[in-house]
């Protein structure tokens, strides 16, 4: 859908105000009360217009210069904050270890990089993920249901009103204190849908640096990918 110059994408829901989000990919998304009229949502986007200009313009300066990594002997890739070098290994039963401070990939699975790196990420995501969830989840006072890793497009987590937790593989390579972030915000939308006072208040009481992490991941989310 678009408004004027303005492209966007527009999800109805029950929830209680309308929220504008830029993308991790740059694209502009609108969540809005399902009685809302398409005229009132361009209302919204017209007073909004200089903070969508502001923010994409703020995008396309941070992703100016994204990296792009390559599958070859000394290339960094990072896990949990730390960047590890690449090493081809000529001999090795698993396709990609993390051993000695290094990343070894078989030099045979190498057209398959990317494919076996978010592997070991969605495996080792899962186990990392859990275990911060029963840390944080009983601070909170929420139970969760199912946690998966996976693709999540533009999001860095998701949850579903049966307790459901869904979180992008990518959160894997942020440091553990910005993965506990993302896991205490999806851990509170469990409570509070929306991102309202009631959400942000939970979530300070958990965790009063929030803010610092939410600026690491707007500067440094664009670098995260293979």
């Amino acid at each position: 859908m678009s408004y004027k110059d303005i492209s966007y994408s527009l999800k109805k829901s029950n929830r209680k105000t309308i929220s504008i989000f830029i993308e991790r990919d740059g694209s502009v998304s609108i969540l809005a009360p399902a009685p809302y009229q398409l005229e009132k949502i361009e209302q919204v986007i017209e007073a909004k217009r200089s903070w969508i200009y502001r923010n994409l313009a703020e995008w396309e300066d941070l992703n100016r210069t994204q990296l792009q990594r390559e599958f070859v002997n000394g290339e960094g890739f990072v896990y949990l904050g730390r960047s590890y070098r690449l090493s081809l290994e000529e001999k090795q039963n698993t396709d990609l270890l993390l051993k000695r401070g290094r990343f070894l990939l078989r030099r045979d699975k190498i057209h398959k990089g990317a494919d076996i790196f978010k592997a070991f990420y969605k495996q080792k995501g899962l186990k990392k993920i859990n275990e911060r969830i029963a840390l944080y989840a009983p601070k909170i006072g929420v139970k969760v249901n199912k946690v998966k890793v996976l693709e999540l497009q533009n999001r860095w987590g998701s949850c579903s009103d049966n307790g459901n937790l869904n979180f992008h593989w990518k959160c894997l390579m942020a440091p553990v204190s910005v993965l506990d972030y993302i896991v205490v915000h999806e851990l509170v939308h469990l409570l509070y849908r929306n991102h309202d006072n009631n959400f942000w208040n939970a979530v300070d009481k958990v965790m009063p640096d929030y803010a610092k992490h939410v600026k690491w991941l707007k500067h440094n989310g664009a670098d995260m990918n293979l």
